[in-house]
């Protein structure tokens, strides 16, 4: 089951003079249907993944509204869905996290903005940027200059971005572009409130079916030669169309300020940071009433040139505050202040980092610079604290390296594949995007490259003719079905290649939320607590065939917490005499999806008096013998160290704490690697049948005897 979100959906239901409150990716959502959306697609991915969730789960309100939602299999497809836009009036949204997102639907995109849009198109993407970023540091803008698509980039404040959604969508309508609306991960969940509309129904819809389709017009197709003609139309008509819409709706915003003699242009996005900044210098008050004139880029793209150059006019110096690289905003504007004429000093990267996020620190220090100077006190104060902090540690923290959860069906096949290499030899690993990436981390240290989503077995292509071993690509089900299948499996089969693929089927997509895939299961465990087989409760064998049926004939499904037996087959794959590719399918669910379906049949079970049981591993310590292989073959958070209770010795012994969820990988790894014996399995019975108390106590009182003997 996915996390419900019936509280959210609520929400989507406000009307008119009812105040919305919430984080900024729900108060979008529900800006979408207040612009009278009529088709919603996406990938799910963070930070603006809680969109399609709340709308994929809001389907039966979405069907009142005429609204179809579709939970894409990747990035390409949701932007193929803009599609519609293309002929008919309708107003569609997709939405991914960039910019790997944006390269997959690249494409698409390209295809898209060339002929241009009728009905609004607007493609929400998350802008996974800075410090909290989980992928490559690129940003969206590149996109947007390239194929001729207007970028916004709202002030993260909800009433100004449920505006931008609204007038997204007519600046698209106004341009015929596709308008991108970025949102960094602080702006995704920025809290806050606005007065919501009424949610408009879309004219034309799933309640409201056209009737014929559109009259065949060859202009419309991104195809040659009118692509020719497309592009001078880009040029011509649809970015002087959208500046003219931008300034005639005050799209970007003017805070005029108290001085005259500098000036601070800043993306929409990076408001609140520059105002918390000015702040700490005492140029703004708590209301973020600034003494520096601002000019807010709620649209990145495309510039306004008269709007720029009267803003820098008569002033000696303005700053650019543009995160990340390269310098795009920073170049147009010195190009367009330099053909006016305007002679205002231009500072931007200059002052301020190239790359990394523009924090408030990072931020404050570029404007002193830029002020010459100004009051420092608290980047003093702030400084001073490190040192203490420093002080007090005595010495850096150690390295805390991200890893799997407690029970992650995927680290049991890590340690198979590490014992696996110690009889084989050492080979070659192609990583991917997604849970099993954490292999890459100690104890595993597993993976050579990460190409993108689904790309594992294509980006091991050009090494396999190279080694003398075969080598290992790694791809979970949900890189499976977004990439895996075609530029993988397909391209191996095709060019006959001899590799080794390895599926993580948990079944979700779950280094994104762990939404449902076509590979879900969909039936549900009824036995005991404590049975393993709670840990997997997969019916659905839509990989196996279709893998089958694209002609896989080496092909093995495991149970993911079977060492000994993963290991069995991941030596046979690198040693068979069959020359083609080998599968294996590790099959294990999610362990998180597993606790958040457990947990409230066990809470009921108890409720009711039930007999529950739950399965606790331990460590004996008198046999353990303090080598620790144990830690270094399974790397769990909760098997660790602790002082040996023996004052004779000094190595400290392994111990299982309270967060174990018995999934039994210590034992299991004890056993495939011959370590030493002192893994137990115990079971906890809670609310036990009489024959089980009674039995109890006569083998309490046996032990009893024997420790008095």
């Amino acid at each position: 089951m996915e996390i419900s979100f019936s509280r959210e959906i609520k929400s989507l239901r406000l009307g008119q003079g009812e105040t919305f409150h919430g984080e900024g990716i729900l108060a979008i959502t529900k800006a979408l249907l207040q612009s009278g959306v009529a088709y919603i697609g996406g990938y799910q991915g963070a930070p603006v993944s809680h969109l399609l969730d709340v709308m994929v789960q809001a389907r039966g309100y979405m069907d009142e509204l005429g609204v179809h939602v579709e939970a894409c299999s990747n990035e390409a497809s949701a932007a193929a869905m803009l599609g519609a836009s293309i002929h008919y009036p309708l107003r569609g949204a997709v939405t991914w996290k960039s910019i790997v997102g944006t390269n997959v639907a690249a494409d698409a995109l390209s295809n898209l903005s060339s002929p241009g849009v009728t009905g609004g198109a607007l493609i929400v993407v998350g802008e996974d940027y800075g410090e909290g970023a989980s992928v490559i540091q690129e940003r969206t803008h590149a996109y947007a200059l390239k194929s001729g698509m207007c970028l916004l980039d709202p002030r993260p404040d909800l009433p100004v971005m449920v505006r931008m959604v609204e007038q997204g969508f007519r600046l698209s309508e106004a341009s015929n572009m596709p308008v991108m609306l970025e949102l960094r991960i602080r702006a995704c969940h920025v809290r806050g409130s606005f007065e919501a509309s009424d949610n408009v129904p879309p004219p034309v819809s799933t309640r409201a079916l056209m009737e014929n389709p559109a009259a065949f017009d060859y202009m419309r197709l991104s195809h040659p030669p009118v692509t020719f003609r497309h592009e001078k139309l880009k040029g011509e008509q649809r970015i002087p169309a959208a500046r003219q819409y931008i300034v005639d709706n005050d799209l970007n915003e003017l805070f005029p300020g108290t001085r005259s003699d500098v000036g601070i242009i800043v993306q929409g996005g990076l408001y609140n940071a520059l105002v918390r900044s000015l702040q700490q210098l005492g140029l703004a008050d708590a209301f973020g009433e600034s003494e520096i004139p601002l000019l807010v880029l709620n649209v990145a793209y495309p510039l306004v040139p008269e709007q720029v150059a009267d803003f820098c006019v008569g002033k000696q110096s303005v700053l650019v505050v543009e995160e990340g690289q390269p310098d795009y905003i920073e170049q147009e504007i010195a190009t367009l202040l330099r053909r006016r004429d305007v002679q205002a000093r231009l500072h931007g990267k200059d002052l301020l980092p190239m790359g990394g996020e523009y924090t408030v620190e990072v931020l404050t220090r570029g404007l002193q610079a830029f002020l010459g100077s100004g009051p420092d006190a608290w980047l003093t104060e702030l400084d001073a604290r490190r040192q203490s902090a420093a002080a007090q540690l005595a010495a850096p923290l150690p390295a805390r390296p991200p890893s799997f959860c407690v029970g992650c069906p995927e680290r049991p096949v890590f340690s198979a594949l590490k014992l696996a290499q110690q009889q084989v030899g050492k080979v070659h690993i192609a990583a991917d995007i997604g849970c099993h990436a954490f292999g890459t981390f100690e104890p595993f240290s597993s993976g050579h490259s990460i190409l993108g989503y689904g790309m594992s077995l294509a980006s091991r292509a050009g090494v396999s003719p190279m080694m003398e071993k075969r080598t290992l690509a790694i791809m979970g089900d949900g890189g499976f079905w977004h990439n895996g299948l075609l530029t993988g499996v397909q391209s191996a089969l095709f060019n006959g290649d001899d590799a080794v693929l390895l599926i993580f089927k948990n079944g979700y997509t779950s280094a994104t939320g762990t939404q449902e895939i076509i590979s879900t299961p969909q039936e549900d465990a009824r036995s005991d607590a404590g049975d393993r087989s709670l840990s997997m409760v997969h019916t659905n064998r839509t990989i196996e065939a279709t893998l089958k049926g694209l002609g896989v004939t080496w092909l093995r499904t495991v149970h993911s917490y079977d060492v000994a037996k993963m290991r069995k087959t991941l030596t046979e794959a690198f040693t068979s005499d069959f020359n083609g590719l080998k599968v294996i399918v590790a099959e294990g669910e999610c362990q998180l999806e597993r606790q958040r379906r457990i947990k409230p049949w066990i809470a009921n079970l108890l409720k009711q008096r039930q007999r529950v049981v739950r399965v606790k591993y331990g460590v004996d310590e008198d046999v353990c013998n303090g080598d620790h292989a144990c830690i270094r073959l399974s790397g769990c958070s909760t098997l660790t160290l602790k002082d040996n209770p023996d004052p004779l010795k000094v190595d400290p012994v392994a111990t299982v704490v309270d967060g174990c969820v018995g999934c039994g990988l210590c034992g299991e790894n004890a056993h495939a690697a011959t370590l030493c014996p002192s893994f137990y399995r115990a079971e906890v019975v809670r609310n036990p049948k009489w024959h089980e108390r009674l039995f109890h106590r006569f083998r309490g009182a046996f032990v009893r005897a024997l420790q008095t003997a």
